[in-house]
């Protein structure tokens, strides 16, 4: 094969690509899934209307041994604690999942395979069409939530904005990777969301608490070693870390998630490829 031919092929594949992705873009953002989305996502904006309202108020604000804890650490928590483990796993379990597993529900996976297109260029259009969508999302609630909490207890935005844009970055690929792997799952599995749940609530909570190899095949693993800023800094919760083994570096991490990335969605383009999704009658 020459490589005239290779990057014609390669140029329809793509062309196919943003052609599924522009259809999928409008269905994804006013499909069913989005009011659970602008949930997940609007309760940590709540929470922090909430904590400012008090701050503002004068009434107490968080202590530690006496002291007030500034914004931008309150931030950091939450970013921890609230997208990291919660919602961008989430999100990336029930709209990565349903990329396929939705068509093949509907009955309109037949509609799709007899487009012009190559089956592989469907699910890399729709994982397009999912990381704009929730990127959308909850990128502004980050955004949000910083402008909020960050000024609390004599907080500085300027001086910590650029750990807001950290955060940004990592939470974009959290999504990223989560969604390649839930994506690959739902190509996969007859009943996707509830292996994907099982992935986020079961296999990584207990990898990640278990000593040894165990955490290195997690995605939350590498997303953690990366936000040591977010982490929780109690003398407790460091003595029970240090049992364990030290965090990878940025750079491995980065390299990990960037692999599991490509991998995921590699597998998951090509079993759509190859297998035959019989529809219940």
């Amino acid at each position: 094969m020459t490589p005239s031919t290779l990057f014609a092929r390669s140029g329809r594949f793509w062309n196919a690509v943003f052609r599924v992705f522009d259809m999928s873009i409008a269905q994804m953002m006013w499909s069913r899934r989005t009011a659970f989305m602008l949930l997940a996502t609007g309760a940590p904006v709540a929470i922090a209307v909430l904590l400012r309202t008090i701050h503002e108020l004068g009434m107490s604000s968080f202590r530690v041994n006496g002291m007030p804890v500034p914004g931008p650490i309150i931030f950091g928590g939450m970013i921890w604690l609230l997208y990291l483990r919660f919602t961008v796993p989430v999100l990336g379990a029930f709209y990565g999942t349903s990329l396929i597993s939705d068509e093949v529900e509907d009955r309109t996976i037949t509609y799709l395979f007899m487009r012009p297109v190559p089956r592989g260029a469907i699910i890399i259009g729709k994982y397009l069409a999912y990381l704009v969508c929730t990127a959308l999302v909850v990128l502004p609630s980050v955004t949000a939530v910083y402008l909020l909490v960050a000024p609390v207890a004599g907080g500085s935005i300027g001086a910590t904005f650029p750990q807001l844009l950290t955060d940004l970055g990592l939470l974009a690929v959290g999504l990223a990777v989560y969604g390649a792997v839930f994506a690959l799952i739902g190509a996969l599995v007859p009943r996707p969301l509830v292996a994907g749940l099982l992935l986020v609530f079961g296999w990584e909570q207990v990898a990640l608490l278990v000593p040894g190899y165990l955490r290195r095949f997690t995605v939350a693993h590498y997303l953690q070693a990366l936000v040591p800023h977010s982490m929780p800094q109690d003398d407790t919760i460091t003595a029970i870390q240090s049992l364990f083994s030290e965090p990878p570096s940025a750079l491995t991490s980065l390299t990990s998630l960037a692999v599991i990335l490509g991998v995921a969605l590699w597998l998951a383009a090509r079993t759509v490829e190859k297998r035959e999704y019989i529809l219940d009658q």
